[in-house]
């Protein structure tokens, strides 16, 4: 039974709706008031959820987040931001959404040139919005890199976002893409969560990944959307394109598939709309008028028009 009880638990950690594990840790905790060890058995089930969903921390005297993935995972709780060039560690049992133990971290990559400024740029002193670039330099790759270019799309697409990019760990010639952005109104009984992770190889130029959303909206109910999205692309970049050249069409494809998504969610939203949701709806009788069912039985069958 005990194993049976951290299976389901784990189940309705990995399932929390967005911004909702602390409410969903406190309603087990209610379940489980016979087994207080039990959450600390299901470390894993909090590891995964962090990663899968890209939850953000801050770091020590920062007011920015950062990212937890498994692609930016160093292990024993530790992690990295490339940005920044710290690693950090993250307490999965506690839930604080805070780092610590932070330590510079220089990440040794082939692709550095097309992830990030080849200079290091301290906190919290921010990157320039005005410095100029020159796509065959290294020292002036602060307006072309991967990062700099998810930057200014994050900024134009998304009220609040956090992002980053980082080679797999499994194939550190391919670079990870990661957003997310998340918006959160309990006050009005609203969550959601928008994530993308894109895969970039920049050898071969093949793109792929996925997005996903994730809504959940409780008042007087419990609606939740969660939909996804595979990308797979060919950029059809040949040999020898410049660092600047490959992060340009890169967010190129990046904004075609997310204004893609966006608009086929718009055509979705609008077929349940006129459709499965409009079946659902309680249909007037023939007089038009609603039926006062306190009243119902007062009612005689000719004067409801049936």
């Amino acid at each position: 039974m005990p194993s049976n009880n951290a299976a389901a638990v784990s189940a309705f950690v990995e399932g929390a709706p967005p911004g909702e594990l602390a409410d969903v840790i406190a309603d087990v905790k209610k379940l489980t008031v016979n087994e207080p060890k039990l959450l600390e058995s299901i470390t894993p089930a909090f590891q995964k959820y962090n990663e899968e969903q890209l939850s953000t921390v801050k770091l020590p005297g920062s007011s920015s987040n950062v990212l937890i993935s498994p692609y930016n995972r160093l292990g024993d709780g530790r992690y990295y931001d490339v940005e920044t060039q710290k690693s950090f560690a993250f307490d999965h049992q506690t839930q604080r959404q805070k780092a610590s133990d932070v330590q510079p971290y220089a990440l040794d990559s082939e692709h550095s040139d097309l992830m990030y400024e080849s200079t290091p740029w301290p906190l919290p002193q921010p990157i320039s919005h005005t410095q100029t670039s020159t796509a065959n330099t290294t020292t002036n790759n602060r307006s072309s890199s991967l990062l700099k270019s998810l930057s200014t799309h994050s900024t134009e697409h998304y009220p609040s976002a956090t992002y980053t990019v980082c080679p797999t760990p499994s194939s550190p010639n391919t670079l990870a893409l990661l957003l997310v952005s998340n918006k959160y109104s309990p006050s009005n009984f609203c969550n959601g969560r928008y994530r993308s992770a894109y895969l970039f190889t920049p050898s071969s130029a093949s793109f792929t990944g996925t997005i996903n959303v994730d809504v959940h909206y409780y008042e007087d109910g419990n609606v939740r959307l969660t939909t996804s999205k595979k990308v797979s692309e060919d950029l059809g970049l040949g040999e020898g394109k410049s660092a600047a050249v490959m992060a340009a069409e890169v967010l190129r494809m990046v904004a075609k598939v997310e204004r893609g998504y966006q608009e086929e969610l718009e055509r979705g939203f609008a077929r349940l709309s006129e459709g499965e949701f409009k079946g659902l709806r309680r249909q007037l009788p023939v007089t038009r008028q609603k039926v006062e069912w306190d009243k119902v039985g007062g009612y005689r069958v000719s004067a409801l028009g049936l």
